[in-house]
């Protein structure tokens, strides 16, 4: 772990180390992703049937196998436990009210002159949902990537998960069923994306790809995009905290590990004004990691990429915060809503001592899957618009066209364009 303040010598090349966190070295794995998107492109589904032999240890024999019955699916919801089935729902619930509110309308603007100028939202007719398998499974991911997609209205929805051995985890199969979800594919990796992307004999294409993955679904995401639309290229999970002297060392320590446990490439940082805070989080931090069941996935990542960094000032804090633009934030202060306005870059921001960053994952209700590795500077979390499109509306009347054509006319004419200019002049008195 990182354990520096900002008057260190070697505070920049330290620093300089964090905003490298986590990055994925997606051109050593290009051109394995690039054979397998091929393959699936040519081959189809006997190709998928060879990488999922291959990666996943079972061999589909029909093509029938590659597809999760709604029976499986509405027998793994009736057998949950009725406690996980409440909170289940709560999670489904808030997710969508929250979602909701994000739809964007159609608009139209009429001028005197009779020009009417808006713009139609429509939904993507299809969408292919990546929802994550091997080390964990994750139903929370599977709400979170389904229900924005439903409520944008998009009619098809597919899903594909790998299912390692031929198994999968039967809390997602419940989810499939609580979301109403009929297309769930047994397929993962960099041979889902291209599956969707551009289609085989069971899996549909389609429009647009959403969902986390390891390094070769991100590439493969990468490679595919512009054929179809993508939500962004995931990395690593990461967590940033800004605390002073108030916040609990023993919350925030694992806090941080929350997101250490995802896997051994995760960043978990810490920036406070306070040496005593940041000493106590230190101390904390061990204390917790002994007690996790992924205490060996957590201990690697704190130590290769965990950080606390001791500053002079809360403002200081914010500024390095807002350079490293993390996935999730959490302001620890009496009074965070104060250093909201500062705050520029981040996922998702979460306020106050009493709400950490795993609120998030599951119940709030906002997305959680979010821009990593800095792109939180131009990325947004997933949301409602990832599945749906603007068109442009417009409609000129005779005179609006003759109070402005000449203009028209004469910019297309210096452009060069001459059939531009005459479509223009044609139609004006």
């Amino acid at each position: 772990m990182i354990f520096v303040n900002t008057q260190d010598t070697n505070f920049k090349s330290n620093f300089e180390e964090l905003l490298g966190r986590g990055k994925m070295d997606i051109d050593n794995v290009s051109s394995i992703v690039g054979n397998l998107i091929n393959e699936i492109k040519v081959d189809k589904n006997k190709a998928l049937k060879e990488h999922i032999s291959k990666f996943d240890n079972w061999t589909p024999h029909a093509d029938s196998d590659l597809k999760i019955s709604t029976e499986s699916m509405s027998k793994a919801y009736d057998n949950l436990d009725e406690k996980l089935k409440s909170a289940l729902h709560t999670a489904y619930n808030r997710i969508k009210v929250y979602h909701e509110k994000q739809k964007p309308k159609s608009w139209f603007d009429d001028e005197s002159n009779g020009t009417i100028l808006g713009q139609k939202v429509t939904p993507v007719d299809s969408a292919g949902l990546y929802i994550p398998g091997g080390k964990a499974a994750y139903p929370s991911s599977l709400l979170m990537n389904v229900i924005p997609a439903q409520v944008a209205g998009v009619e098809n929805i597919v899903v594909c998960t790998p299912a390692p051995e031929n198994q999968v985890n039967e809390l997602l199969l419940a989810a499939c069923h609580l979301c109403g979800v009929k297309h769930v594919y047994k397929v993962g990796g960099a041979s889902a994306i291209a599956a969707m992307a551009y289609g085989t004999e069971s899996i549909p294409k389609v429009d647009v790809i959403t969902g986390p993955g390891n390094i070769f679904v991100a590439t493969a995401k990468k490679m595919v995009f512009g054929d179809v639309n993508i939500d962004m290229i995931a990395g690593p999970s990461e967590i940033g905290v800004l605390a002073d002297d108030s916040a609990n060392a023993n919350h925030l320590a694992i806090d941080l590990l929350s997101q250490a446990e995802h896997d051994e490439m995760a960043s978990s940082i810490l920036i406070t004004p306070s040496q005593k805070l940041a000493d106590e989080v230190k101390i904390e931090i061990e204390n917790w990691l002994v007690k996790l069941p992924r205490q060996e996935i957590a201990r690697k990542s704190i130590e290769e990429r965990g950080a606390i960094i001791v500053t002079e000032t809360m403002e200081e804090a914010i500024d390095l915060m807002n350079e490293i633009a993390p996935e999730h934030l959490e302001v620890a202060t009496n009074s965070p809503f104060e250093l909201l306005p500062l705050i520029k870059h981040a996922g998702a921001i979460f306020l106050g001592h009493y709400t950490p960053e795993a609120i998030g994952d599951y119940v709030a209700g906002p997305n959680h899957t979010l821009p990593t590795g800095g792109t939180a500077k131009f990325y947004s979390p997933l949301g409602v618009e990832n599945f749906m499109k603007k068109t442009s509306i417009i409609s000129f009347s005779k005179k609006a066209i003759n109070e402005i054509g000449e203009e028209c006319a004469l910019i297309a004419k210096t452009e060069g364009l001459t059939a531009h200019e005459q479509s223009v002049r044609v139609r004006l008195s």
